[in-house]
């Protein structure tokens, strides 16, 4: 059942960088893993700045649906690629304009992640209304674009 107000998930978890487009060594690092019922098709990796290449903390968002099935079968086009490896840790490859990064998290945390936004908005239970509605107004601005006339 869908909530009436905005609520956000955000869980730590370890993660192990083992490529960054071959200019850091393997490394282990906490990722928060968040998801926002106000997007609830999405959910992102926010990974802190000091495991970053830019010094800033980075927001990969994606499609909480490409989690859910990479965790069984290698899923993904374009930017994020999601792969079992093994029958306990989970591979998400992210491509950038600036190179490439893979990272490795253990299945368990992220399968209790994911059962956690289901229980907060069912899959098939999305109101993208207000999505819908933030997106129209970012591209035509408050009054939707209408025309005085």
């Amino acid at each position: 059942m869908p909530t009436t107000l905005p609520v956000t998930l955000e869980q730590p978890t370890r993660a192990r960088l083992v490529s960054a487009g071959n200019t850091a060594p393997e490394r282990g690092l906490t990722v928060a893993l968040r998801y926002a019922s106000a997007d609830p098709l999405a959910i992102s990796l926010v990974f802190p700045a000091e495991a970053t290449l830019t010094g800033t903390e980075v927001i990969w968002a994606f499609a909480r649906s490409l989690l859910d099935e990479g965790l069984r079968t290698p899923a993904g086009a374009g930017d994020v690629h999601v792969w079992p490896c093994g029958r306990s840790r989970t591979i998400v490859e992210l491509h950038a304009p600036g190179g490439l990064a893979v990272v490795q998290f253990g299945t368990s945390p992220l399968r209790r992640f994911l059962r956690r936004t289901y229980a907060l908005v069912a899959s098939g239970d999305e109101d993208l209304t207000d999505q819908v509605h933030r997106t129209l107004r970012a591209f035509f601005g408050p009054d939707g674009g209408r025309v005085a006339g």
